[in-house]
C-alpha cells in the first residue's frame, strides 16, 4: 500500500480515456494507510458542498441547453448594457434565471450573485433543472470542506461567459460559469461550453462540462502544456487598451491569442494552448474567474491579480477585479517577473 501512495503522483486515469491530474486517489491511499478513512472523507452524498457541485453541474448543463436553444431560434434579444462591447442577450437572461432559480430551490441559504442585473419575477418551470450528476456524488469529499454549511458559501454565476464572440457566431469562446467560494476563496467550480466540438461535424457529441473542487481534483479534460520554452499569450479580443498590449509585448510572446471569455482562457491554459493569461486591465469580475480558477488551481496553475494578489471572492467584495488578471499553468513566476512597474502602479487593487 505504501508503494501505492509513493507511486500516485495526483493522476488518474479516467473512463474516458484521458489523464487529468487528481487527489482524491492519493487522499484515499494515504488515509488507508493510515487507518483513519472515516476521519479523511465523507460519502459527498452527506456533504453539503459535494451536493452543490453535483446539482451545478446539471445545472450548467442545462444553462448550455438553453444557450443553443436561443441561437436555433434565431432570436438574441439583444441589449446594450454599459457600452457597445458589454452585451446582454436573451440567452445570458434565461439561462441566469435558470442557473439562479434552480440552485436557491434547492439550496435556499446560499448567497448567489449573478452578472445579470434582473428584476425578480416567477421563473418558468421548464427553466428549472432538479437533477443532479450522480458520478459527483461518488467521489471523497476533501475533510478541509466537509462540515460546510450552505450558508458559509458564496455561488458566483456568469451565465454566458463571452457574450460578445456569442452574438458574432464565435461559439467556441462561450463558457457558462457556476463558481463556489468559501470564506473568500473560490473552492470548486463547473465550466459547461456549449458549443465544444461544434465544428467537429454532426456526428460528434456537442457540448462538455468541467467540473472540480480543491483538494480533488479537475475532470471532463485533457490536460496537456504548452512544449517547453514556448511562451504563448492568450488576452482579450473585445476589451483591449494600452495597458494590455504592452503589458503582453513585455512577456516577449511568441504567439498571442486574443479571443472572447475567461473561461475559455483558462481552458486554452489547462489544455495546452496557451502559456498564460495575461490581462492587464479593470473589466474582469468575479463571475469570470471565480469557477475557472478553481480548475486551474486544482491542476496546479495560479491566478492572481497583476501584482500577484489572490482574488477574494466574499459576498461583499468589489465586483470587478481592478487590478487585472494573470494566470499560468506552470512558470507562474516567469510571467509575474515581466509585468512592468508602470502598468502595477496604473493599476490599484
Amino acid at each position: 500500500l505504501k508503494r501505492l501512495i509513493d507511486s500516485a503522483k495526483a493522476r488518474y486515469w479516467t473512463q474516458r480515456g484521458t489523464w487529468v491530474y487528481d487527489n482524491a486517489l492519493l487522499l484515499l491511499l494515504k488515509c488507508l494507510w493510515s487507518n483513519v478513512v472515516p476521519e479523511c472523507t465523507m460519502a459527498s452524498s452527506n456533504t453539503v458542498l459535494m451536493r452543490l457541485v453535483a446539482s451545478a453541474y446539471s445545472i450548467a448543463q442545462k444553462a448550455g441547453m438553453i444557450v443553443r436553444r436561443v441561437i436555433a431560434e434565431g432570436d438574441l434579444g439583444i441589449v446594450e448594457k454599459t457600452c457597445a462591447t458589454d452585451l446582454q442577450t436573451k440567452a445570458d437572461r434565461l439561462a441566469q434565471m435558470s442557473i439562479c432559480s434552480s440552485l436557491a430551490r434547492k439550496f435556499p441559504k446560499l448567497t448567489i450573485i449573478g452578472e445579470e442585473d434582473l428584476p425578480s419575477e416567477e421563473v418558468d418551470q421548464e427553466l428549472i433543472e432538479d437533477s443532479q450528476w450522480e458520478e459527483i456524488l461518488k467521489q471523497p469529499c476533501p475533510s478541509q470542506y466537509s462540515a460546510i454549511k450552505e450558508e458559509d458559501l458564496v455561488v458566483w454565476v456568469d451565465p454566458l461567459d463571452g457574450t460578445k464572440e456569442y452574438t458574432e457566431g464565435l461559439l467556441d469562446n462561450v463558457t457558462v460559469l457556476i463558481g463556489i467560494a468559501y470564506e473568500g476563496k473560490a473552492i470548486a467550480g463547473v465550466i459547461n461550453q456549449p458549443y465544444y466540438n461544434y465544428e467537429a461535424g454532426p456526428d460528434a457529441v456537442l457540448g462538455r462540462t468541467i467540473w472540480g473542487v480543491l483538494g480533488l481534483g479537475a475532470f471532463g479534460f485533457q490536460l496537456k502544456e504548452v512544449p517547453a520554452g514556448k511562451h504563448i499569450i492568450t488576452t482579450t479580443r473585445s476589451h483591449s487598451n494600452k495597458l494590455v498590449t504592452d503589458c503582453v509585448a513585455a512577456m516577449n510572446p511568441d504567439a498571442v491569442l486574443r479571443v472572447g471569455g475567461a473561461g475559455n482562457k483558462i481552458i486554452q491554459l489547462i489544455e495546452g494552448k496557451a502559456s498564460a493569461y495575461v490581462f492587464a486591465s479593470p473589466g474582469c469580475k468575479k463571475w469570470d474567474t471565480c469557477a475557472p480558477e478553481v480548475i486551474l488551481h486544482a491542476v496546479g496553475g495560479k491566478l492572481t491579480d497583476i501584482h500577484g494578489n489572490v482574488l477574494q471572492y466574499h459576498k461583499d467584495v468589489k465586483h470587478m477585479n481592478s487590478a487585472g488578471v494573470l494566470a499560468t499553468l506552470r512558470n507562474y513566476d516567469y510571467y509575474a517577473s515581466r509585468v512592468p512597474e508602470s502598468i502595477k502602479n496604473a493599476l490599484v487593487p
